[in-house]
Order: structure tokens, then C-alpha cells, then sequence
């Protein structure tokens, strides 16, 4: 039996469950209530690497930032430690593939492409599907039909090619409001584990794209950052929401960028 789509106009609660997905926590199995310190969520996190585990039952908005804040502590350890074997065997004379990254000049542009653009764009892509929602499922496979009917047509005819892509968006959309409040998909929920482990290992292997030298297995290893950061997205985007992945994963990329400038401005010869 399915519910019928809600009609009316939406709250600010009903706007985030609508496009963001509200926060959302695991049922009697998963075992997932509201944190109580960094090491109990450290310890949930790791409990859902385990076992993945799509959680069904709505959380209040306010433990949203609680809980991505604790996850975030966690990320910050973590690069500590990559960045810090990194400098490591840089400093042993091993040289490493380039990173495109490196190239780019610290900037308000940069920082609007680094911080805010490739967050919102990559957890549209990689995460607010996981939701198992059928307006999101709809909605993604909405996006990549208009994609590709974009990419066949551009050469053929760039006035089709926009259509198409505009028209897969507006449809993405029109399905995300018509089918919202609709509960995960059975078949979903079910194969979970390999959605989540997708995700994950495909928002890494996208990143292979950064490195435009160096054999595969260096550059498998480079992007392990890349993976770990997936699934701590991941782990975020169905316990607390697509808004907040969309800003651990800012939070993330402004501090290495902020590093990274850092380094640069700490480097830059004295005039």
C-alpha cells in the first residue's frame, strides 16, 4: 500500500524532508538514538560500517549539527594523520603524482568552486539518492537521462542538448515534490549495504580524475582520503540529512583549502 503525495504549502521542516531529507534515525534494530558524546558516535559510526543499516524513523533537526559536528571531529583526525604520512614520504624523496588541485590559485572563485559548488554537486550525485525515497530515486535517474540525452545531442544539435538537460531537471525536481513523504523502497532498504559501499568506493574512484600522471595502484592509494570521506558522508547523509553532508563536505574541503593556502602564502618567496 503507497501514500498519496502531500499537497499544500511547506514548512521550513517539510522544505528539508522535501529536498534535504529530514534527519533520519535507525529503528529498533539499528539501535540509533541521540548521541550523547564524540566517542558514543564515533562508536555508532563504526557499528554502521559493520553493518549498514538505512535508518526510517525521523530525527528532530536540531541533533543534525550535534552529530555532523562530531563526525567532523573525526574527519579532522583523520587528515591529520593522511596529510601527516603524506609529508612523510614526500620527505624520504618519494615523489607523487600531481594533483590538479595544486594548481588551482587561492581565490574567491576557487573558494566558491571548492567549498561550496563541488559539495553541493558531488552529494547530489553520490548521496541523496541513498535516501531510498522514490522521489530521489526518481529524481537521480531523472538527472542522468537528461545528462546523457545532453552529451548525445550536444554536437548534434546544442539547442536539443540544452532542452534535454534542462527538461531532466525540471523533472528531477517535479518528482522530488509530487512523490515526497513516501517511505524508503522495500527493494532499497534491503540491498542497502550495496548502495552505501557504491557510493562510497565511486565518490573515491571519481577522484582518480585529479591526478593527471602516476600508475593506477599510487593513485588508488592517494584517493583512500577520498573513500574514507564517503563513507563518513555516507553515515551522515541517512542519520542526519542531505544538508548536512552538503556541509560536512564544505567544512572539509574549505579547511584543506584553507591549509592549502596557507602552505602557499607560508611558501611564497618574500618581496
Amino acid at each position: 500500500m503507497t501514500t498519496s503525495p502531500q499537497t499544500g504549502s511547506l514548512t521550513p521542516a517539510e522544505i528539508e524532508a522535501t529536498f534535504g531529507d529530514a534527519p533520519l534515525a535507525s529503528d529498533a534494530a539499528g539501535g540509533l538514538s541521540s548521541a550523547s558524546s564524540v566517542k558514543a558516535e564515533w562508536a555508532r559510526f563504526g557499528a554502521f560500517l559493520k553493518r549498514p543499516v538505512l535508518p526510517h524513523t525521523p530525527l528532530p533537526l536540531s541533533q543534525a549539527p550535534k552529530g555532523t559536528g562530531r563526525i567532523f571531529v573525526l574527519d579532522l583526525l583523520v587528515m591529520l594523520v593522511m596529510i601527516g604520512t603524506l609529508v612523510a614520504v614526500t620527505s624520504l624523496g618519494v615523489e607523487l603524482p600531481e594533483n590538479i588541485n595544486s594548481t588551482l590559485e587561492p581565490g574567491l572563485a576557487t573558494f566558491a568552486l571548492v567549498a561550496l559548488a563541488a559539495p553541493l554537486g558531488e552529494e547530489l550525485a553520490f548521496r541523496s539518492w541513498l535516501s531510498g525515497r522514490p522521489g530521489h530515486l526518481l529524481a537521480i535517474a531523472l538527472v542522468i537521462a537528461g545528462g546523457l540525452g545532453a552529451a548525445i545531442f550536444s554536437q548534434i544539435q546544442p539547442l536539443a542538448s540544452a532542452a534535454i538537460a534542462i527538461a531532466g531537471l525540471v523533472g528531477a525536481i517535479s518528482a522530488v515534490i509530487m512523490l515526497r513523504g513516501r517511505p524508503p523502497m522495500v527493494w532499497f532498504v534491503r540491498a542497502f549495504p550495496i548502495f552505501f559501499w557504491l557510493s562510497t568506493i565511486g565518490f573515491a574512484l571519481i577522484h582518480l580524475l585529479n591526478y593527471t600522471e602516476g600508475t593506477l595502484i599510487v593513485t588508488l592509494v592517494l584517493v583512500t582520503p577520498q573513500f574514507v570521506l564517503g563513507a563518513m558522508l555516507g553515515y551522515v547523509r541517512v542519520h542526519f540529512g542531505l544538508m548536512a553532508a552538503i556541509g560536512l563536505h564544505a567544512a572539509h574541503n574549505f579547511t584543506l583549502f584553507g591549509l592549502a593556502a596557507l602552505a602557499m602564502l607560508a611558501g611564497a618567496p618574500q618581496g
